[in-house]
């Protein structure tokens, strides 16, 4: 287990700053995810605390320890990759020992390290096969136990899921989270899927452009998002957003500024309601078994989703009137931020 810090992170390639100063904070044995849309920086992030890039500026502390001059190979951080990286000429058992024969590392001890680690991924049966004989999701779990040999102080994993089928991406998360639990070690992951943030991390990291938006639990950022994009990112479906003018004094919200403002509201905490103040119109209906997802517009032309519990007999075209709890509303003020 390790901690890391970073302190002011600043990466720029030619004239192009892609991170801007990013600031965060690891414990020991905590899973932290950073997540994001495409071109946020998150796996250049990843690539300079393994040592694959170098900062502009700041610094990168391992325990304690600026590791700015220090190689990849000498950090003591372990990546897994989106693409599996393994040697397709290898079995799986040579793959995972490859890395501790290139440092020299006694054989005993090395097959002891591919054992226990075969062990702790269910991989006993299938260390003699090759790369192209195994599944997608048991080729990432040799590339897990490639790192776990090692015995590092940091696992790095980028997007490791992204290349399975739905189906394995979920059990894939739940071996993870297993995984972290066992060793107990220090993991940051990078995804653009924040269904995995969600259900993975101890901390969620979100990114926009090279910025941090918000750092926290992931109901912290659910429950308490601090500005529409991070409301509208985490959570899925996404959040619905209304336009809202408030009046000063209002006896509704009394302690809210007056002015034009947007209101928030989760699909999941939308209610149908015979006299609810809002009024949906149907267009796209998904019917789910255990609950129904209707898509539609209020107003003139806003985009509005509910999700509804068990099945409906709605259609498109239908109008359904919506209540939305005061409890599970959220208010932003006219630059996106929460008041």
């Amino acid at each position: 287990m390790a901690t890391l810090e970073l302190a002011n992170i600043v990466k720029t390639f030619d004239r192009t700053k892609v991170l801007h100063g990013i600031d965060l904070a690891v414990s020991h044995g905590e899973f932290v995810v950073f997540v994001g849309p495409s071109g946020c920086g998150k796996s250049t992030l990843l690539r300079v605390i393994a040592g694959l890039e170098t900062p502009s500026a700041g610094d990168i502390r391992i325990d304690g320890q600026v590791v700015n001059d220090i190689g990849a190979a000498q950090r003591g951080c372990a990546m897994v990759f989106q693409s599996y990286a393994l040697y397709p000429h290898m079995s799986v058992y040579d793959n995972m020992a490859f890395g501790l024969e290139n440092l020299q590392v006694p054989r005993p001890q090395i097959q002891a390290k591919v054992q226990d680690a075969a062990r702790l991924l269910r991989l006993e049966d299938l260390l003699q096969r090759k790369p192209t004989q195994l599944s997608g999701g048991q080729r990432q779990r040799v590339a897990i136990g490639r790192a776990i040999v090692r015995d590092p102080r940091l696992f790095l994993f980028d997007e490791p899921l992204s290349n399975l089928d739905a189906e394995l991406r979920v059990s894939m998360r739940a071996e993870l989270r297993e995984l972290h639990a066992r060793l107990g070690a220090t993991m940051v992951y990078v995804t653009h899927d924040q269904v995995e943030a969600m259900t993975l991390a101890d901390k969620i990291v979100v990114l926009r452009a090279g910025r941090v938006e918000q750092i926290g639990a992931p109901l912290e950022l659910y429950n308490r998002p601090c500005n529409t994009f991070v409301a509208g990112f985490i959570g899925s479906p996404r959040m619905n957003f209304l336009p809202a003018g408030l009046v000063a004094g209002h006896a509704a919200a009394p302690a809210l500024p007056a002015g034009s403002h947007t209101i928030g509201v989760r699909p999941e905490h939308a209610q149908a309601a015979t006299d609810g103040p809002v009024r949906l119109t149907v267009t796209q209906v998904e019917q789910l078994g255990a609950s129904s997802v209707l898509r539609g517009t209020v107003g003139v032309d806003t985009p509005f989703e509910l999700v509804a519990p068990g099945q409906t007999m709605l259609r498109p075209g239908d109008t359904v009137a919506l209540g939305l709890p005061a409890l599970h509303l959220h208010c932003f003020d006219a630059n996106g931020q929460r008041l």
